[in-house]
């Protein structure tokens, strides 16, 4: 019996379930991990699936300037920040203080 390839959200999950606590990445540096060819895009794609699946913490995820860009895809305007802030992220008008120090970089951090 042939095996299923995962597929482009399988694989980014995949990756969002290693952010660690107090850790954030952006949708570019999980898609250029992944090779995926439609970029950045796609994964937030996946994240906006993401916000009714809680082992996935898609809050983990921002923009590549640390923006909370996603924030609207949770169940209120500030849960996204909330849960940032309960790991011991900052964030100020919807900005990760310190983002280049808490950001995590799955090419450099992950091996699946």
């Amino acid at each position: 019996m042939k095996k299923e390839k995962p597929n482009y959200f399988d694989l980014v999950y995949q990756v969002v379930k290693e952010i660690p606590v107090g850790r954030v990445t952006s949708y570019g540096a999980i898609a250029h991990y992944l090779g995926l060819k439609s970029g950045a895009r796609m994964v937030g794609y996946a994240m906006n699936a993401a916000h009714t699946m809680p082992e996935v913490p898609a809050h983990r995820v921002v923009n590549r300037q640390g923006l909370l860009t996603g924030k609207h895809h949770f169940a209120t305007p500030t849960a996204m920040q909330e849960a940032l802030e309960k790991e011991g992220v900052k964030v100020e008008n919807d900005q990760i203080l310190n983002f280049e120090q808490v950001f995590w970089n799955p090419e450099t951090e992950l091996t699946l």
